[in-house]
């Protein structure tokens, strides 16, 4: 397997290029899709995301974590068998059910527009799974490069083929979320033909059932724990949108869709980066060198440096910036995005230094957060939805975030061993730039 070596400043960009064009491209189009699409057709695809974005982080068990942590490449690779294996059962148990409760489904969610696209599900999970296993397998073997490129190429067939739709006329929430697949395939398509071009001798020679086997059982505790902490963090993330769905209307789904995602695009497109980039360097780090304070320590300065001034600005104009960007009709999406702000620093924050749950192997604690936030989260959306008041929700949901994104950060930072008073300056001193 080739084996390309670089800094980790230097893998930090060849992600952050394919992200900041992927997203770029993604925010010159937006302005139009909003004049293209109404409210409605995106809260339609808001809910399809949502659902295969729950089902997806957990279609391999996890499995695809452990990829990163093995010393030889003949371990890590039937891990990858591992996590191919897993995205095929969970694929046909998500085809089952989209089968059996589909129109179930679509009642409890009060969209009746989405049963037309609810067969798409379990391809998308299928797409989403494979690139999920392969990511983490050119992350192990820091082509960031590679990762870059796939993600360049989705954004280009998405945002191509979305903008041609909807000139054509074609504007219903079906475009949305066949866009979202088609960029999907594209980028696995990719990443699968070139992984398979340089490591298909490994693979045949490696390989095989009883590997697999044992790596199952040497990792287990990635399904036990990891896989219901992140089935847990998903669903907290994603329950915003299916229960504004089931309290309030598709338009509303639709303003918090766009709102949250403006919002979370900068933070999003440096944040994956940096978090796949960092949890390669970090396994490293503890398992061989030593100095996982000292990479803790830098990552953290570099999330807090970058993310706070962005966010506190968009936190202050958010209602007039959507006015002007998209639309009066889209200023409602505004003034959410002002509400969930502080929400989206913390978790932009939190997002790369939770692989330290896999790379300190403490998924219990992990399972143990992500239930604790799941729990607020769905209070926050029970209370605030019985009160009829969209804003009030979103203020309680931005809150309970803040603390447990919050919280979980600096108990990680201090397991790794880098002082709290270090982290507190930091904050502090970047706050008053």
């Amino acid at each position: 397997m080739s084996n390309p070596s670089s800094s980790f400043a230097g893998n930090v960009l060849k992600l952050v290029t394919g992200s900041v064009f992927a997203q770029g491209l993604g925010v010159l189009v937006a302005p139009i899709v909003a004049r293209l699409f109404v409210p409605e057709t995106f809260g339609v695809a808001a809910l399809f995301v949502s659902i295969t974005g729950i089902i997806s982080v957990v279609v391999c068990l996890r499995y695809e974590l452990s990829i990163m942590l093995p010393e030889t490449d003949e371990e890590a690779v039937n891990l990858l068998g591992v996590s191919l294996f897993f995205v095929l059962i969970i694929t046909g148990i998500s085809a089952l059910i989209v089968f059996l409760a589909g129109d179930s489904i679509v009642k409890l969610l009060n969209s009746p527009d989405l049963k037309k696209y609810i067969w798409l599900i379990p391809v998308s999970i299928f797409v989403s799974g494979v690139f999920r296993a392969l990511n983490y397998w050119n992350s192990r073997s820091k082509h960031f490069g590679r990762l870059s490129i796939a993600r360049v190429i989705s954004s280009v067939a998405t945002q191509i083929t979305k903008l041609g739709a909807g000139f054509a006329g074609f504007v219903s929430g079906g475009v949305l979320i066949g866009t979202r697949i088609l960029g999907q395939i594209v980028s696995t398509v990719i990443l699968a033909g070139q992984t398979w071009r340089d490591d298909r001798q490994l693979f045949k020679a490696s390989i095989r059932w009883q590997k697999m086997i044992a790596g199952l059982k040497r990792h287990r505790r990635f399904p036990i724990y990891n896989t219901w902490s992140a089935l847990m963090n998903t669903a907290s993330q994603q329950l915003p949108t299916l229960l504004l769905a089931f309290y309030f209307a598709p338009k509303v789904v639709g303003f918090y869709a766009l709102g949250k995602a403006v919002l979370s695009m900068p933070m999003g497109m440096l944040g994956r980066a940096v978090s796949q980039v960092f949890y390669q360097k970090a396994s490293e780090a503890h398992a061989r060198t030593g100095n996982l304070p000292k990479v803790v320590g830098e990552v953290f300065n570099r999330l807090v440096s970058i993310g706070i001034f962005p966010i506190l600005l968009l936190t202050l104009i958010g209602e007039d910036l959507f006015i002007v960007a998209f639309g009066a009709k889209w200023a409602e999406a505004g003034v959410y995005m002002q509400i969930l702000g502080l929400w989206i620093f913390f978790q932009f924050i939190s997002s790369p230094i939770s692989t330290l749950i896999a790379v300190l192997e403490k998924q219990q604690y992990g399972l143990f957060f992500n239930g604790v936030l799941l729990c607020t989260r769905t209070f926050s959306l029970l209370f605030g939805g019985m009160t009829g008041d969209v804003m009030f929700t979103l203020f309680l949901v931005s809150s309970t975030g803040v603390v447990c994104y919050g919280f979980l950060c600096f108990w990680l930072i201090s397991k790794a061993g880098l002082p709290f008073i270090t982290v507190l300056y930091k904050i502090i001193k970047y706050s008053i730039y």
